[in-house]
């Protein structure tokens, strides 16, 4: 597998960044000043990087983390603040997540598995972002805050789609509506993160869990991901249907012709 290092689309300054090594690629959230609040500068970058990794036939895997001390602390209350005083909330929010959400979008579509690295905090937009991704792995520091409640507001960034696919809609209540912040070993008891470990560990930890994920053949791997996520909202008879004519479409493949015979070699 190759180690090679590309550096595509980002200067240092950029609010996100994106590192491109062999099949998995990096997003770094990159306003860590500002504990990565999403503002529209992030929201743009976000939306072309996601449009970029969609659009590469050789990344298997997006991992996205934070600069800094936190993930991400949610939507940018300085701007926030800003159009609330001047009464152009609608506009200016508006904006702000028509680029988001395409971001989001991208990252629930694409044929790549998305893996969450998460320390420190993770709130409100954050959290969504955290749980939005296919898979989440977060130090033991971690913490995740809901934090739209205490706004008197109802979630974005996906947190309603990500959560309640994870945990139903009872306990998505409980966590955006009656919680004010739980620990990463909660989030794991839940069913919301796929693993914890030491926040020295993390980096290696992300690593690792990429790379076996990456190890995956791409048809299979995008083809699990979308039948996955269509399962909740399809109906049996056209869940089945898709799932014949994904695995056929996967057999078809020289990845799948290469592992049977690999495996009916066995013991020959």
């Amino acid at each position: 597998m190759s180690t090679a290092v590309q550096t595509t689309a980002s200067l240092p300054e950029d609010p996100a960044l994106l590192r491109v090594e062999g099949p998995i690629a990096t997003i770094t959230l990159n306003r860590p000043a500002a504990f990565n609040s999403i503002d529209l500068a992030i929201a743009r970058k976000l939306e072309a990087l996601g449009a970029e990794v969609e659009a590469s036939d050789d990344i298997r895997v997006l991992v996205i983390e934070g600069e800094g001390r936190a993930f991400c602390a949610g939507g940018d209350l300085q701007t926030i603040g800003a159009a609330a005083a001047t009464d152009t909330i609608a506009p200016v929010v508006g904006e702000l997540l028509q680029h988001y959400h395409a971001f989001i979008s991208t990252l629930r579509r694409m044929p790549k598995i998305v893996l969450a690295s998460v320390h420190g905090s993770a709130a409100g937009a954050g959290l969504s972002l955290a749980f939005v991704a296919d898979l989440c792995i977060a130090a033991e520091d971690a913490r995740f805050t809901p934090a739209y409640a205490k706004l008197g507001v109802s979630p974005d960034g996906g947190g309603t789609v990500g959560v309640v696919a994870s945990v139903g809609a009872r306990r998505a209540l409980q966590i955006f509506l009656a919680e004010d912040s739980f620990s990463a070993d909660q989030a794991y008891r839940w069913g919301l993160l796929a693993k914890v470990v030491s926040a020295s560990e993390l980096k290696t930890a992300t690593r690792e869990l990429a790379l076996r994920l990456a190890q995956n053949a791409p048809a299979g791997l995008a083809a699990t991901k979308a039948l996955i996520h269509r399962a909740g909202a399809t109906p049996i008879e056209r869940q089945l249907e898709a799932e014949r004519d994904a695995i056929i479409d996967c057999m078809l493949t020289d990845e799948f012709r290469a592992a049977v015979k690999k495996f009916t070699s066995k013991g020959k």
